[in-house]
């Protein structure tokens, strides 16, 4: 019998937007503005974590300079709120107008071995094939979740699924760095990133294992 920690949600949501900036973009602006805004969100209702991610040309291997906060959510109202409601997307809509934002369904969510403040985090996404059934892929990545989320270093990681365009997405946060950002194509369809901010109001609401 599967079985939930009936104190946590069995919920999740996983959030992302990319803001791409310009190659000679101070990012020092960037920094700037999560330095004294990031700590609004660290009591945000609904909210599991959300991590204020950049990546830097030159750094890590990157070669753009990007803006693109990472979100898991405890509760569907907080992230309705955050997105329509009012509670502080427009202000991203304001400085630098509309982005996509990506959105996932969660599926697994893991706690690691480090209890440090993450400084860095990793996004691995990779389709489902329309000749594979999406539960016994979902079921293999959930398995390699939780071998991933041994690794010495992860503080957490979470497993989502878009099942309009069948991604999978493997979300993890780092102690120190990702290991082998820098050297190279990641594996899979993996970007890594700096983590300047993390808001973990309800962190603890998010449930580890399976989310079904």
């Amino acid at each position: 019998m599967r079985r939930h920690d009936d104190r946590r949600s069995p919920s999740m949501h996983a959030m992302q937007y990319e803001i791409g900036l310009p190659a000679d973009y101070d990012m020092g602006i960037i920094r700037e503005r999560v330095a004294t805004r990031g700590h609004a969100l660290d009591g945000y209702a609904g909210l599991g974590l959300k991590a204020y991610l950049i990546r830097e040309r030159g750094v890590d291997g990157s070669a753009v300079n990007q803006y693109a906060p990472f979100y898991l959510w405890s509760s569907l109202t907080g992230m309705n709120d955050f997105l329509w409601g009012g509670g502080g997307f427009q202000n991203i809509v304001r400085d630098f107008g509309r982005p996509v934002v990506r959105h996932w369904t969660g599926v697994g969510y893991e706690r690691g071995p480090s209890a440090a403040v993450p400084r860095a985090a990793s996004r691995r996404t990779g389709s489902i094939p329309a000749d594979t059934d999406p539960a016994a892929v979902v079921e293999r990545a959930l398995a390699e979740l939780r071998r991933h989320a041994g690794t010495p270093g992860v503080h957490s990681a979470a497993l989502a699924v878009d099942p309009r365009h069948w991604e999978l997405v493997r979300f993890t946060l780092w102690e120190h760095e990702v290991p082998g950002a820098g050297a190279g194509p990641g594996e899979g369809d993996e970007v890594a990133y700096r983590v300047l901010h993390l808001s973990t109001p309800h962190l603890d609401d998010i449930a580890t294992g399976r989310h079904w």
